[in-house]
């Protein structure tokens, strides 16, 4: 559901302009309301879960992501439907960090690889179909359907949760850390609206740059309060244990990457190869098709090689798939580009599914939840600075070109972005060398941390 509307909006952004008899340009204020309100309550995640249990607070998180919902799809203006995009963003929140918070509790950490390769099967279905979805709803029925289709979706959800997933005892955690929180949610407020500006908002740079220079203060704000605090939200205690620190910045680096591709590759198809935003929706059901084949390998993957094998080369595969895009041209067999869309649908999968498992599995019970609420944090940066840094390399190669806008130009453009992409993933690599050959492999859990499930 929350991957679905995530991918569902931006089809259905002009007909929603018309229909509340707003410029288009405007509608931007859905999205961007929806992405700050989850990047400010992300950092709540965990401390919600330990403190009120993961069950109960993954429940809540449905419930107010419906309610959103309805209120988006009731909405006579732009402004409600703003405030419906902001109660639907502290849903979005909470959903999927608890709803991994529970995966990592709730099972040994010797299943926890194959566990999260399974569950994150269905949220990449929305990807895949949610273009052509939003296109046939917004044609045939009407925009608000958009919305209301996530009711039903979400009354089996919440209904599924109550009747099956295990009443985790809550974690005993210190009075919640207001300070803290405002620092950190200060922080990544303004770092992500500064990076949103850099892409659809088109700030001036002046402006961006303040925000940029204020969301790094909060952040170095954030940092010193911590090493003081006894119990801050998220305590650097984290980083002594290494598994956790590679895996933290593995995500935030290699995420660039993969954070980008999402928006140039589709732009590429339609502004570089001319294809139609139809034909292109259905050109990336290949790449979708092989990520979600990918999860049922990567378990034994990881298993038989470990996380540094598995990592390096994967990270390099990655970073050479993504330049490869740079080989693709209207001359080229167009089973070329379908049998790299494939394969990087497949590394990319595989790299999310060994970083994320990298990152939590050696965490003790008491630090899962703060430790699971900071790989959000970090992975909801890194996917904003992923399109921003696209975008603005795009942008840049584009007026070296004179932004002109012929054909050949934008494609350079195009395949000079896709080099320098692949290159940054690239080097990313280099976090993982710092891993030593047998950390993080699954093993038998201790007794303390089996009973974790129990309740």
């Amino acid at each position: 559901m929350q991957t679905l509307d995530g991918t569902i909006l931006n089809t259905a952004l002009p007909a929603m302009a018309a229909s509340l008899g707003e410029s288009p340009l405007r509608m931007q204020a859905a999205v961007i309301s929806y992405l700050l309100t989850v990047a400010l309550l992300t950092p709540l995640s965990g401390w919600l879960a330990d403190r009120f249990g993961p069950h109960r607070v993954f429940i809540v998180a449905i419930f107010l992501f419906c309610l959103g919902s309805l209120a988006c799809a009731l909405a006579p203006s732009l402004s409600w439907l703003a405030a419906g995009r902001v109660v639907q963003g502290g849903g979005g929140a909470l959903m999927m960090p608890v709803g991994r918070l529970i995966i990592l509790r709730g099972y040994p950490r010797r299943e926890l690889v194959r566990v999260l390769s399974f569950v994150t099967i269905p949220g990449l279905v929305g990807p895949l179909i949610g273009p052509t979805l939003g296109g046939w709803l917004v044609e045939y029925a009407s925009w608000h359907w958009i919305f209301l289709i996530n009711l039903p979706v979400g009354a089996v959800g919440a209904w599924a949760a109550h009747r099956w997933l295990p009443r985790l005892i809550p974690v005993a955690r210190a009075p919640f850390d207001v300070w803290g929180f405002v620092l950190m949610g200060a922080s990544m407020v303004t770092i992500s609206l500064a990076l949103e500006g850099l892409g659809e908002l088109a700030f001036a740079h002046a402006k961006v740059m303040l925000l940029l220079v204020a969301g790094l203060a909060c952040l170095a704000g954030y940092w010193l309060h911590a090493a003081r605090h006894p119990s801050p939200l998220f305590s650097l205690r984290l980083f002594r244990t290494p598994t956790f620190a590679v895996g933290i910045l593995g995500n935030l680096f290699a995420r660039l990457g993969s954070g980008a591709m999402p928006f140039l590759v589709p732009l590429f198809l339609q502004v570089g190869l001319g294809y139609s935003a139809a034909v292109a929706g259905m050109t990336m059901i290949p790449m979708a098709a092989a990520a979600i084949a990918a999860k049922a390998v990567g378990t034994s993957l990881i298993a038989r090689f470990g996380y540094r094998r598995v990592l390096l080369v994967n990270t390099a595969l990655l970073g050479l798939s993504m330049m490869a895009f740079a080989l693709i041209d209207p001359a080229r067999p167009v089973a070329l580009l379908y049998a790299l869309l494939v394969v990087f649908g497949a590394i990319n999968s595989l790299q999310f599914t060994a970083m994320n498992t990298l990152t939590l599995i050696d965490l003790a019970p008491e630090q899962a939840g703060s430790g699971n609420g900071l790989l959000s944090v970090v992975q909801q940066l890194a996917m904003s600075l992923g399109v921003a840094v696209a975008a603005a390399l795009l942008g840049g190669f584009t007026s070296q070109h004179g932004g002109m806008p012929e054909a050949g130009t934008t494609l350079a453009a195009f395949h000079a972005t896709f080099l320098c992409v692949g290159t940054l993933t690239l080097l990313s690599g280099l976090v993982f060398l710092q891993l030593g050959p047998d950390e993080g492999r699954p093993g038998e859990l201790p007794r303390s941390d089996e009973s974790i499930g129990e309740g």
